[in-house]
């Protein structure tokens, strides 16, 4: 049988995948196939930003994840949502743009990954950018990812950097600039009140070249081999098995849980694991998997005194009404925002030399991220330790595709974890205290003033937190014996074969994902580019 032969395969339609997608074609001397599990992007609620509570749940746009039971959670299985759609996690996110602390990629460098230091970096996330405020040292403004400010400000979340900065953390109109350190509004993934995802401002610029073909509802479930090199996918689209061959190589960009999910499917990974499910074994590589890292959020709620929360905007038809036309006629309000509208980042921990925690502010509250509104007037302070010590890890649970792999990230399982989110809370109780939001907080609707000491925070933590959606580091860039990929991110001993996502992350950046996918994407473009013309 006759299989169609690509340049590039390129497994999974993520924030990676449109990366390439886009800069592999773009000068037309390579053809691409693009294939995705997840069904094209027409869900209105994927475009509109508020409509990331719509898809947090959506078991046709999102994979709806579970972990295993975690032990540093009283035993609880964590939702973790991930896009299942063209555009993939950059289509259901929470439009965040934060890049990470310089100090984040410099440590990539000195683990033994040339290239990837701070100032190698920053052209990259440049590249990538449209921002609306402009060229500058720091930022882009011709790039196909939109980034935007929040349009308008709100009293509440003014009153919360009035407090912060009463609490001595300055006011900081540019997480991604000169330092991360500083309380204000994040920049957001959006153009004109709509979400831009990869899709949006890669993808969709690049669909109608005659190199490209994308391939929605494909799930991959092997790669080929000819002895230990990659040399195809095989793929089912609508049931069907097909297979895609690649004459330069085959792209693996599914994402911090399903990139090494096909890796080990495919006989890549360890080999003790392989052996047990009968997988033959291409490549002995250990590390397929391991290094699992995330970020956990810990949410404290408040009730407020004032009714200027989005909870009181929707609990009505006429506040829905109200909030519908400022999108409709300004692209402005609370649909063009999505869920939170400003950060914090600072130190609570006394060895930290750069900021270890980061706030999201949400003018609005919920049992659980996405869920339904409170029928109170409420704020959400989320916060979540920047640089976890905790490590975990994905593997297959049989030789079916599409069962799940296990996911353990084994949550707050060190010492310094479980201080750094002690202190997290404490800190953002004083923030909630301080005299600027005396005015707005009326108390303390979770964890409550029961929860006193130390333990008892620790035991919220461990009772309420949920994932703030950046598994990363389960194919590690590096040199050593669990490394999965090289500095060009090349599978070890195995040639023809790359991974370019979030799990190449050696360890988890000090912020949001999405733009440091960008960037590595952006930066493995070139280096695909680079060595295809050396003939490598």
């Amino acid at each position: 049988m006759q299989h169609p032969v690509f340049d590039y395969v390129i497994v999974g339609a993520g924030s990676a995948g449109c990366v390439l997608a886009n800069r592999l074609t773009e000068d037309g001397a390579h053809s691409v196939l693009l294939l995705e599990a997840g069904p094209p992007d027409r869900y209105p609620w994927i475009h509109i930003p508020i409509g990331y509570a719509k898809t947090m749940f959506h078991p046709r746009y999102n994979w709806c994840f579970h972990t295993e039971p975690e032990p540093g959670m009283h035993g609880r299985r964590l939702y973790w949502p991930r896009g299942r759609v063209l555009g993939g996690s950059s289509s259901v996110n929470g439009l965040i743009y934060v890049r990470g602390q310089p100090e984040d990629y410099d440590r990539w460098a000195a683990l033994g990954n040339r290239g990837w230091s701070w100032r190698e970096v920053l052209p990259y996330f440049i590249k990538s950018e449209a921002n609306e405020r402009g060229a500058s040292a720091y930022h882009g403004a011709d790039g196909p990812q939109a980034c935007s400010d929040i349009p308008g400000r709100h009293e509440l979340m003014e009153s919360i950097i009035r407090a912060a900065n009463e609490l001595e953390v300055p006011r900081n109109d540019d997480f991604n600039g000169p330092t991360q350190e500083g309380v204000g509004y994040y920049q957001l993934f959006t153009r004109n009140g709509w979400r831009c995802s990869a899709a949006d401002g890669y993808l969709r610029p690049a669909g109608r070249r005659a190199n490209l073909q994308v391939r929605t509802g494909a799930l991959a479930t092997a790669i080929v081999f000819g002895g230990v090199r990659a040399t195809g996918v095989r793929f089912e689209e609508g049931g069907v098995p097909q297979e895609a061959r690649a004459a330069k190589a085959v792209i693996v960009s599914a994402g911090t849980v399903q990139s090494p999910q096909l890796l080990q499917l495919s006989g890549v990974g360890p080999a003790e694991l392989l052996r047990a499910h009968g997988i033959p074994v291409v490549r002995d590589l250990p590390g397929v998997g391991a290094n699992l890292q995330d970020h956990l959020q810990v949410r404290l709620i408040y009730k407020v005194k004032k009714p200027v929360t989005t909870n009181d905007e929707l609990r009505t038809w006429r506040g829905k009404l109200r909030i519908g036309v400022q999108w409709l006629l300004h692209r402005g309000g609370p649909l063009a925002i999505g869920i939170n509208q400003g950060g914090l980042f600072t130190r609570v921990l006394r060895e930290s030399r750069t900021p270890d925690i980061q706030f999201h502010f949400a003018t609005l509250s919920a049992d659980v991220a996405g869920a339904e509104l409170h029928p109170w007037s409420g704020c959400t302070f989320s916060v979540c330790q920047l640089r976890p010590e905790s490590r975990g890890w994905v593997r297959i649970r049989s030789r079916d595709p599409r069962d799940a792999p296990a996911m353990q990230p084994n949550y707050l399982s060190t010492e310094a974890d479980c201080r750094c989110v002690t202190e997290a809370v404490k800190f953002a109780r004083r923030l909630a205290g301080a005299p600027a939001l005396r005015e707005y907080i009326a108390e303390e609707y979770r964890p409550g003033p029961a929860a006193a000491s130390d333990a008892d925070l620790l035991e919220f933590a461990r009772e309420y937190g949920q994932t703030i959606f950046h598994p990363s580091g389960t194919c590690r860039m590096g040199a050593d014996s669990m490394a999965v990929v090289d500095e060009r991110l090349r599978v070890h001993g195995v040639p023809g074969l790359r991974v370019v996502d979030c799990s190449v992350m050696p360890t988890l950046v000090s912020g949001n994902t999405h733009a440091p996918v960008l960037m590595i994407a952006e930066k493995a473009a070139d280096m695909i580019r680079q060595d295809a013309r050396a003939g490598a």
